[in-house]
């Protein structure tokens, strides 16, 4: 399917004010905040009578100020994207990036959030079925016996923590899974410390997985982000050496999007965040 925004000659769909119009206000940035008309009109390659009249539309609007011979982006010009932007939801946010992760490592890849004593899955990219039972969005596993749920406990605060614990039942998945409280503790504590863990066939025999925490702009851990494959694929080192790096590069992108939108992610019942 063609793209619907390139032009061509034959493109009557296509409208140039516009497009012009959104290039005067693109001229603007962090090393030209104010310029004028004649920067304007080179910054945003067109005649300076063109950059004018834009110009103009614009100050009468409230999108732009002028003073002293210079122009300058006033903040409605924030309004044009806000709205848009404060309805989205930490999935829209998160799913391009998990995508991109999952071509680079060509293993599944999700997105989890804190819902009671399970993590409930907020996005996923699956390339291939690893576990017994298929996994998509809304599905529900415990904490304490997957590698994202690890990581949200270990950056709960301490009393949260605890009443989290009082509450876990400790069902043994494999002979790997861990079932007592302390040792667990002593897991979390180490996830803590290092910022990632690793749950090798805990879960389910075969499965192996490596997690991050996803932290809003306020440093609150609001999600878990992980990549998880068979064990014949991956040994523990590989995740280690080959995964955990793209895992953490692909949270901190995600982190440096939720910085932009305007408020911090809060995951609700159904596993969905609003930023």
């Amino acid at each position: 399917m063609s793209d619907p925004t390139r032009r061509s000659p034959r493109n009557t769909d296509f409208v140039q004010s516009l497009a012009r119009g959104l290039a005067v206000i693109n001229a603007f940035d962090a090393a030209n905040p104010r310029m004028t008309l004649s920067q304007v009109a080179r910054a945003a390659n067109m005649p300076p009578a063109a950059a004018r009249r834009f110009l103009l539309t614009l100050l009468q609007l409230g999108y732009v100020a002028y003073e002293d011979g210079l122009y300058s982006l006033r903040p409605r010009v924030l309004s044009l994207g806000y709205g848009a932007l404060s309805r989205l939801t930490l999935r829209d946010v998160a799913e391009p990036h998990l995508e991109s992760l999952a071509a680079e490592v060509h293993e599944s890849t999700s997105l989890t959030v804190l819902d009671g004593a399970d993590i409930v899955y907020a996005a996923r990219v699956a390339t291939s079925r690893i576990m017994t039972h298929a996994l998509g969005l809304g599905s529900r596993l415990p904490t304490h016996v997957t590698a994202m749920g690890r990581v949200l406990l270990a950056n709960l605060p301490p009393d949260a923590l605890e009443q989290h614990l009082d509450r876990v039942r400790f069902t043994r998945r494999t002979s790997r899974t861990i079932c007592d409280a302390d040792e667990l503790r002593a897991e979390l504590d180490r996830i803590r410390k290092q910022g990632w863990c690793i749950v090798d066939e805990e879960l389910e025999e075969g499965v192996r997985a490596v997690a991050v925490p996803v932290r809003s702009r306020h440093g609150v851990t609001v999600a878990a982000l992980n990549v998880a494959t068979h064990a014949s694929r991956h040994s523990v080192d590989d995740l280690r050496r080959s995964i955990l790096p793209p895992l953490l590069a692909t949270a901190a992108r995600i982190e440096a999007d939720l910085l932009i939108y305007p408020a911090t992610p809060a995951p609700d019942q159904r596993g969905s965040a609003r930023v």
